[in-house]
C-alpha cells in the first residue's frame, strides 16, 4: 500500500505569545558549552545552585514523610496542618479577613490556576512591566492579551499609578502585584500600596499579590514586608507564597494561595478555584509536610540569607553604578538587578553575544518588558562575591570591547 506522508500537527495558535524568556536562552548556552566552555548562570533564579541549603529540619519532616508512607494522593487543597500554618501566616502578616488557603505545585500553578478561573474571553488583567514572564505565559496560554502598567524606573520602580489608571476599564478584572519585584527587586511603599488598593476598590478589582519573596527584604531599615492584603481587608486579594525562595526548596514545587477579602464577594470565586484544584488531584504530597515547620519553626537561615544577599546585592550596584554604559537602581528585596544599558542594538543581541563571548549568561530586559527605547538585562545575584566579581569584570570587558 503507498503511504500516506504524514501531516504536520501544528501546535495551538495561542501559544505563539507564550515565551519565558529566563529559559528560552538555554539554547545558547548548549552551544557554548558544547564548544568546551563553562558556562556561568546568572539568569535562574535558583539559590540551590549556589551556597545556600535547604534548611534541615525541611529535608528531615519530608524524610519522614516519605518513610511513614505519606506517598500517596493528598487532599486537593493541601495537608489540614499545612493550610493551618499558612493561615497562621497570613495572621502575622496582618490580613485579617482569609477566607480561603490552598497548596499549589509551586506558587507557579497557583498562579495559572487562579487567573484561569477568574478570567474571561474579552476580559484582561494588567501586569508589571517589567514582570516575571509567568503571567503573560498563563494569559498567552489562555488565548488572552497581556495588558501591561509600567513600573517607574526613575521612582525604583515603583508602579506607575497613572498608567494603571489610563489601562483600567470596564473589561478589567484584576492587577498584578509583584512584591518584592522580579526581574527588579523593587520593594513597594506603604503608601503606593494604599493607593494600588483604593484603585481596586473603585475599580472592583482583584489584585494577585505575588510575594514569594517577602522575607527577602534587604534594606537592613526596612526588615519587614508589608502585605497589600493586610492593609485592604476588604478588597479581594490573593496572596501567592511558597518554600521555593524563603525556604530555598525551588525543586520541590510547593506553593500556596490565600484568599482574602470580603466574604460574600469571593465566594464564587473560591469555588472556581477549587474545581480547578480538584480536577489536577494535589500538590507534592510528602513535600507539603516541610510547610508547617518552615512557618511555624526556626528560621535561623534567614539571617544569613539576608547578610549574604545584602553584600552581592551591593557588590552589584556598585560594579553597575562604576561601569560606562550601565546604571542600576538598588535592589531592595529578592535576589535579582535590573540594570539598564546604554546601546543602540537590542538587548537580547547584548545577553546572546555575550553568553558567547564570555560565557556569562543574564536575560535580556525585553524579555521581561519594558518601556519603548530602553534596555536592560536581569542579573541574579546569587553566587559569592568572587564568583560575582569574576563575572562582572567579564562583563565589562564584553562591553569595552563591542561598545567602546
Amino acid at each position: 500500500m503507498p503511504i500516506t506522508p504524514t501531516r504536520e500537527v501544528l501546535a495551538a495558535q495561542r501559544l505563539d505569545n507564550v515565551r519565558y524568556a529566563i529559559r528560552d536562552l538555554a539554547s545558547v548556552a548548549d552551544e557554548v558549552k558544547r564548544q568546551g566552555h563553562e558556562v556561568l548562570y546568572l539568569n535562574v533564579g535558583d539559590p540551590n545552585i549556589f551556597d545556600f541549603k535547604t534548611p534541615p529540619h525541611l529535608i528531615e519532616a519530608v524524610y519522614e514523610a516519605m518513610r511513614d508512607g505519606k506517598n500517596g494522593y493528598g487532599p486537593s487543597s493541601g495537608l489540614p496542618e499545612a493550610l493551618e500554618a499558612i493561615r497562621g501566616e497570613a495572621a502575622r502578616k496582618g490580613i485579617s479577613t482569609v477566607q480561603d488557603a490552598f497548596v499549589t505545585s509551586g506558587a507557579s500553578e497557583a498562579v495559572d490556576i487562579c487567573l484561569t478561573a477568574l478570567i474571561n474571553p474579552g476580559e484582561h488583567i494588567l501586569t508589571p512591566r517589567p514582570d516575571y514572564p509567568l503571567y503573560s505565559a498563563v494569559l498567552g496560554k489562555l488565548g488572552m492579551a497581556v495588558t501591561p502598567y509600567d513600573l517607574n524606573e526613575d521612582d525604583s520602580w515603583q508602579p506607575d499609578l497613572i498608567d494603571i489608571q489610563h489601562k483600567i476599564n470596564s473589561r478589567t478584572r484584576a492587577i498584578v502585584l509583584i512584591n518584592p519585584n522580579n526581574p527588579t527587586g523593587a520593594v513597594c511603599s506603604q503608601r503606593m500600596l494604599e493607593q494600588l488598593a483604593e484603585l481596586a476598590r473603585r475599580n472592583n478589582l482583584v489584585i494577585f499579590a505575588d510575594e514569594i519573596y517577602d522575607k527577602l527584604i534587604l534594606d537592613e531599615t526596612e526588615q519587614e514586608h508589608i502585605s497589600i492584603a493586610a492593609i485592604a481587608p476588604d478588597v479581594p486579594v490573593v496572596t501567592f507564597g511558597g518554600l521555593s525562595k524563603n525556604y530555598l526548596a525551588p525543586g520541590w514545587r510547593i506553593g500556596w494561595g490565600v484568599v482574602s477579602g470580603d466574604t460574600v464577594a469571593v465566594k464564587p470565586y473560591v469555588e472556581g478555584i477549587h474545581r480547578l484544584l480538584r480536577a489536577r488531584l494535589c500538590a507534592n504530597h510528602p513535600a507539603q509536610y516541610a510547610i508547617k515547620p518552615a512557618l511555624d519553626g526556626p528560621q535561623d537561615h534567614l539571617v544569613e540569607v539576608r547578610n549574604n544577599l545584602r553584600a552581592r546585592r551591593d557588590l552589584t550596584v556598585k560594579w553597575c553604578n562604576s561601569t560606562p554604559r550601565l546604571s542600576c537602581v538598588s535592589p531592595r528585596g529578592a535576589f535579582y538587578a535590573f540594570p539598564r544599558i546604554d546601546i543602540t542594538e537590542g538587548d537580547d543581541v547584548f545577553v546572546k553575544e555575550l553568553c558567547r563571548a564570555k560565557h556569562v549568561l543574564v536575560v535580556h530586559g525585553s524579555g521581561f518588558g519594558q518601556k519603548a527605547g530602553t534596555r536592560h538585562f536581569r542579573i541574579v545575584f546569587l553566587p559569592d562575591e568572587p564568583t560575582l566579581t569574576k563575572a562582572y569584570q567579564s562583563i565589562g570587558e564584553f562591553i569595552q570591547t563591542r561598545y567602546p
